[in-house]
């Protein structure tokens, strides 16, 4: 690829945050919007849930796919596709008459979104060679999330209050379209010098166990969690997996390859990618529930009770990423983690949604956590490995953090469903929600506990040393089949 002048790589790097910025605009906004597409579509909370899981597991199940397509066909010509899908996904999705179509046009919606992330990541890494430049673009790129977490709750409240909640929807066309025009005019064509062969059944399997669990937990509630509905998806679940530690290892390039989990820094960050994002999901997931169906308040205010949560992801973000680069991920993840416990343990324990002042602390606490997580995940995911080998573990990374955000509202929503279904009094009041979502706030503070132990184990001298021998061991292999990796 010939080399780019500052503008154009500016421009390029504006363009992949563009499509960053509506693939995570998309979810914060949607969970504000959740009450009043429940009320006019008549769904309950099982079909709440699906509206967000629908859209992560098809994300989490095709990210890495997309990534190695996109390295063996072209990546501007998998964005474009990308970026078509996404947008025209949106527009049914606005325009959907019923829950099982809304549920349909989300899957679309994150088939295309799967093109555009990973491939975005991809592009940015070819366009920007010199390291420096390279650190600053990627540190942009994760501000986006930050800009998307701060303005979700605003947009989706302003938005549904004033024109309903199918315009949340409309906010991604004229971005959309915009980003593919640009794209078709500015982003030159790449493609890896050797990319990974594709591995259809690897692939399978990972939709298979992916699905299945998500299935048994969100239908457990109803079905109940002996059913042998709920039984017989527990098992695929369990065969999938075991398919995979079976196969995996046997393919010369495989989708999922398991020997970078012998990084601790690596294994680490899976780990806390899944928890972190399980919990910032569930959070959400509680919080628009809670403010809407409970207190009452319409979408734009039950936004601007959020807003605590989303201005301190913002603002932390970046400190976190200059933190990262300057101390290493130790320090942000166990503030982080000791902040996303503290939160979980103040809503379970001492019932912060009762009293104004430690509702917002308790969002206050959660929105210092999250901003400090994220930036430490990408980088301890790719610690110590050879270059070649990074954008697959950031992939594999980034596929942790869809996992964990469609188990987060799988479970938590499952634990509130059974809660609620056994509760006393036939109105849900205050009492009986706080009463049915405290084991829900437990499982969010065991998620921060997770991420703050975790966190302090795989960042340490003992950690770094797994990561160089994996490394090591990467690259001794790196001219054979196994060791080709996508970008």
């Amino acid at each position: 690829m010939p080399e780019l002048t500052h503008r154009r790589r500016m421009l390029v790097l504006a363009i992949c945050c563009m499509s960053l910025l509506i693939v995570s605009l998309d979810n914060t906004v949607l969970n504000v919007a959740l009450p009043s597409m429940r009320k006019e579509l008549n769904a309950d909370v099982a079909g709440m849930q699906w509206t967000i899981d629908a859209y992560t597991l098809v994300l989490a199940s095709l990210l890495m796919l997309a990534g190695s397509t996109a390295d063996r066909i072209g990546r501007r010509k998998v964005f474009k596709a990308g970026l078509v899908l996404f947008t025209l996904g949106s527009l049914l999705c606005s325009v959907a008459p019923n829950l099982e179509s809304l549920v349909a046009f989300r899957m679309l919606q994150a088939v295309g979104g799967s093109m555009l992330n990973p491939v975005a990541m991809s592009i940015i890494t070819n366009t920007f060679t010199e390291p420096r430049e390279r650190a600053r673009a990627i540190g942009v790129w994760g501000g986006v999330v930050g800009i998307s977490m701060a303005a979700g709750p605003l947009i989706g409240g302003l938005l549904v209050d004033s024109v309903g909640w199918r315009s949340i929807f409309w906010v991604n066309l004229p971005v959309g379209l915009l980003a593919l025009a640009l794209t078709i005019r500015y982003v030159p064509e790449s493609r890896a010098p050797e990319p990974r062969r594709p591995d259809p059944v690897g692939q399978v399997l990972i939709m298979v166990l992916l699905g299945s669990l998500t299935y048994a937990i969100i239908e457990a509630p109803a079905a109940g969690w002996t059913s042998p509905e709920t039984l017989v998806f527990a098992g695929l679940t369990v065969l999938a997996l075991i398919g995979l530690l079976v196969h995996e290892p046997r393919r010369a390039q495989p989708l999922i390859d398991l020997r970078f989990f012998r990084s601790a820094p690596f294994s680490g960050a899976t780990v806390i990618a899944v928890c972190a994002f399980a919990s910032l999901s569930g959070f959400l997931f509680l919080s628009t529930l809670y403010l809407q169906d409970v207190r009452g308040l319409d979408a734009l205010h039950a936004g601007l009770w959020m807003l605590p949560m989303a201005a301190l992801t913002f603002l932390c973000a970046p400190l976190s990423g200059r933190l990262v680069g300057s101390r290493g991920p130790r320090i942000p993840l166990l503030v982080a983690g000791a902040a996303m416990t503290a939160s979980g343990v103040l809503f379970a324990a001492f019932e912060a949604e009762t009293a104004n002042s430690t509702l917002v602390l308790g969002y206050v606490l959660f929105g210092l956590g999250f901003g400090f997580v994220n930036a430490p995940i990408t980088n301890t995911a790719v610690a110590g490995m050879p270059r070649t080998q990074a954008g697959v573990a950031a992939a594999v990374a980034s596929t942790s953090r869809q996992i964990g955000g469609t188990l987060g509202v799988a479970v938590i929503g499952a634990v509130l469903a059974s809660g609620m279904a056994s509760a006393t009094s036939s109105a849900a009041g205050t009492a009986d929600f706080v009463s049915a979502s405290r084991p829900a706030w437990w499982i969010i503070a065991g998620c921060g506990l997770c991420v703050l132990v975790i966190g302090a184990l795989t960042s340490g001298s003992w950690a770094r040393g797994t990561a160089l021998r994996t490394a090591e061991r990467l690259e001794h292999t790196e001219g054979q089949p196994s060791a080709s990796a996508s970008a």
